[in-house]
């Protein structure tokens, strides 16, 4: 592998492992608050995906504009997910097999309405941004670029409010005692739906990053939540900063094994890898002692 190609595939992997990073950790915020697994995560970042062609394409809005109404319509969709379908359900004694039955049939539900509203036809959305970057040798297209440069600053911005501000405060005392919490007057209710709509907001943005490279359809969000899974696992259940650290090494991962392999063994390669850690340090490798 020459120096050019090498580099190339180095920020090709960092540039999946963003998106991993941003469904994952999203994932991970959920049950680190909530101690729920949500099933129907990739969805939100499918309904993101017909938001942005909806708004960007079909209605010809300006990219940013498309952007925020549908971070904002997905964040919003997040958290009367978590009040009408999961808040319910969290009151009964033994929850959580019902909150995991409920995820995984609120999913089957939004890709059966996707298909009944959209179809099932492959649609793409233009590129936002166009040319490519050429630094000596290395070439990359800028659109792939943005995507890299406005995750880490997406993920940058959600740790400063997690780690170095009032509601990352109250959010983390939820996470560690729920009852603790609401003794000392923390409504750990209102905690919970702010925590979805959070994690909905990260899998929207992912899904406007994609879906210039990817094409919209009912079934985009399966694939991505197995890896943001993947991602939280990898990470450490619970930690946003593992989950973080864990879809950047995921996407590295299978971004040189294809150099070395075929494409269609990326996967195998990448879950193999999982398998192997979870064997060895079943926490995760970046959860604390204790975990």
């Amino acid at each position: 592998m020459s120096g050019t190609h090498l580099i190339e595939t180095v920020i090709n992997g960092l540039i999946s492992g963003s998106i991993y990073a941003l469904i994952g950790s999203g994932l991970a915020l959920i049950y680190g608050t909530t101690r729920v697994l949500n099933f129907a995560h990739g969805e939100l970042l499918m309904l993101a995906g017909y938001f942005i062609l909806l708004f960007a394409v079909t209605l010809g809005w300006p990219v940013i504009l498309a952007a925020i109404a549908t971070i904002v319509l997905v964040m919003v969709l997040g958290a009367l997910l978590q009040r009408v379908t999961i808040a319910p359900l969290m009151k009964r004694e033994d929850w959580a097999f019902s909150v995991i039955a409920a995820t995984i049939g609120l999913s089957i539900f939004l890709q059966s309405g996707a298909q009944l509203i959209w179809g099932e036809q492959y649609q793409g959305v233009p590129y936002f941004f166009h040319g490519v970057a050429v630094i000596g040798e290395v070439r990359m297209p800028w659109q792939r670029i943005a995507i890299l440069v406005v995750a880490l600053l997406v993920m940058g911005i959600c740790g400063l409010i997690l780690y170095r501000t009032k509601l990352g405060r109250i959010v983390r005392a939820t996470a560690q005692d729920a009852e603790a919490a609401l003794a000392v007057g923390i409504p750990a209710g209102r905690v919970h739906t702010i925590v979805f709509a959070i994690s909905a907001g990260l899998a929207g943005t992912g899904a406007i990053l994609l879906s210039p490279l990817i094409t919209v359809n009912p079934w985009m969000g399966v694939s991505y939540l197995l890896k943001g899974f993947a991602v939280v696992i990898l990470g450490g259940l619970g930690s946003f900063g593992g989950a973080v650290a864990a879809g950047f090494l995921l996407g590295l991962i299978e971004s040189v094994s294809v150099a070395f392999v075929p494409s269609e063994w990326s996967n195998v390669i990448a879950f193999a890898f999982l398998i192997a850690v979870i064997t060895a340090r079943p926490e995760g490798l970046f959860a604390g002692r204790g975990a």
